[in-house]
């Protein structure tokens, strides 16, 4: 059996919520009215920063993104994009088109890859409706 591709019936929303380490992102997805869409047909990838990658933003920054919804989904938004993209076929690709409409580099592979210069330290985990790589960081748009 492979350990790294599980089965699951979970959703995106449903894996980041059993996993227990992205209370930060769901909180920002449910301020941003995304949760419904990232529970959707799909499929989805999900670059999604840990508890840990938020707390290295400058401070205040988590809140005053709270406050400011338009932002705030333009953020999150940077962190999805349409399809299932296993880190294999990331590693093809080199840049991903994002749901909020700016690209994302890629550099590497399944064994050691970087999206938009945060550190995936977690590839290929499986969803119902896509796949989520976990970041070390929170990507920011320009």
């Amino acid at each position: 059996m492979n350990h790294t591709m599980p089965r699951t019936t979970h959703d995106l929303v449903g894996t980041a919520e059993a996993d227990g380490h992205f209370s930060v992102l769901l909180g920002a997805l449910r301020a941003a009215d995304l949760l419904e869409t990232l529970r959707g047909v799909g499929p989805f990838t999900l670059f999604a920063p840990t508890d840990a990658a938020f707390a290295k933003l400058p401070f205040g920054t988590v809140d005053e993104l709270l406050e400011d919804v338009p932002s705030l989904r333009n953020v999150l938004l940077y962190h999805v994009t349409r399809g299932r993209l296993g880190s294999t076929e990331l590693g093809r690709l080199h840049r991903v088109l994002t749901a909020q409409g700016q690209p994302l580099v890629v550099v590497g592979g399944p064994g050691a890859m970087l999206v938009g210069g945060a550190l995936v330290v977690r590839p290929d985990v499986p969803a119902a409706n896509g796949v989520i790589h976990i970041l070390d960081r929170v990507l920011l748009p320009v």
